[in-house]
């Protein structure tokens, strides 16, 4: 098993463990009992998890307090079902020495990880992700949140992990369109902090796309390296943190304006081509390294087009309305080689007029 430590200085010095397996899931509740023994328990996961059998593998013939999210995916991750897992947890007679579980994918433990950052004050939540979104990314570094009705993650808090355990042999269980959408995370890791990392990706997908354990957990090791590393100098997202949004700004406003049909990772290929071309207007690349990135990201048949039914000026209301936006515009992270990061004045994101982003999205629908 590969483990990791990430510290967190700004929060009482505190850090927590990352560990990585295959396998492990059917193992892992009388360690979380070890570790965890003085807090009554609470599981978040969803109906998707529960047809798999990783609720059954996790808690054996045990009876925990558990919450089901349903339906799946975007439509419940709003304000209403973080309501209602806290009086669940409630009605469980739970309070402040509760730890909850959140087993699933990125939205499970966006939803799990902002409940427990709010019941009674905050409880400490442990993440499992089962997806190669979540395992490569938002189980770690502690960003929770849900959605508004207008935009994505609008509501949420810094919370970071008690623990993660990652077991890659979850992934199998995915389809072939989630498993491929959440490598995009992966790509995007690659871009900001490691370019031997891109050429690792470049080299492995077809073993990527066969779910070998061996490099899946490798796959698995870059990410929480590459996470690790930028939550520790920067826990709550003031400045280097936000290298991690590569591709999200006009990425979420792609996923939120075509109503969640496209996944995070679909919109995130596009927002990262996005990235790419206004890189080439700001001449801080050449169009060959576009034309690289490009290429992985179709041989993981993800888009790269924005799809013709999206309207620009719906796309740039949503921009706007960005969680991290300031006077009602926010700055763009970009690269200036593959595995750097572009920075100005020693800021992460940059300045990107609105022209120049209205002139890509034309481009993007190409």
């Amino acid at each position: 098993m590969l483990r990791h430590e990430v510290d967190i200085p700004a929060v009482k010095a505190r850090r927590y463990k990352i560990e990585i397996g295959t396998e492990i899931l059917g193992r892992l509740w009388p360690q979380i009992e070890a570790d965890f023994g003085q807090h009554g328990k609470f599981v978040v996961t969803d109906e998707n998890l529960v047809s798999a059998g990783h609720l059954e593998k996790l808690l054996g013939q045990r009876n925990i307090p558990t919450f089901i999210i349903s339906p799946a995916g975007e439509a419940s991750k709003n304000i209403n079902t973080v309501v209602s897992i806290m009086e669940g947890m409630e009605k469980a007679y739970l309070g402040r020495d509760t730890v909850v579980v959140a087993l699933g994918g990125g939205t499970v433990g966006d939803i799990a990880g902002f409940a427990a950052s709010v019941f009674k004050r905050g409880v400490p939540v442990i993440q499992i992700p089962t997806t190669t979104v979540a395992q490569a990314d938002s189980a770690v570094g502690g960003k929770t949140g849900v959605n508004s009705s207008i935009s994505k993650n609008a509501f949420g808090a810094f919370w970071h992990p008690a623990a993660v355990y990652i077991d890659v042999a979850t992934l199998t269980t995915l389809d072939d369109r989630q498993f491929r959408a959440g490598l995009v995370e992966s790509v995007k890791h690659a871009l900001i902090a490691d370019s031997e990392y891109f050429g690792f990706l470049e080299e492995n997908l077809d073993a990527i796309f066969e779910r070998k354990a061996g490099v899946l957990e490798k796959v698995a090791d870059f990410n929480c390296r590459i996470k690790g590393k930028v939550v520790e100098a920067d826990p709550h997202e003031q400045n280097q943190q936000r290298i991690l949004n590569y591709g999200h700004t006009i990425g979420h406003a792609v996923e939120t304006a075509s109503g969640f049909e496209l996944l995070h990772g679909e919109a995130v290929a596009i927002g990262i081509i996005a990235a790419g071309l206004i890189e080439i207007e700001l001449q801080l690349a050449q169009p060959d390294r576009l034309d690289r990135i490009r290429r992985i990201l179709e041989k993981l048949g993800v888009p790269v087009k924005l799809p013709k039914d999206l309207a620009e000026d719906k796309l740039i209301d949503l921009i706007k309305h960005d969680k991290k936006a300031i006077d009602k515009w926010p700055r763009f992270v970009l690269i200036s080689d593959i595995g750097q990061v572009h920075s100005q004045d020693g800021q992460w994101a940059v300045k990107v007029g609105q022209q120049l982003v209205e002139k890509t999205l034309r481009r993007l629908q190409r």
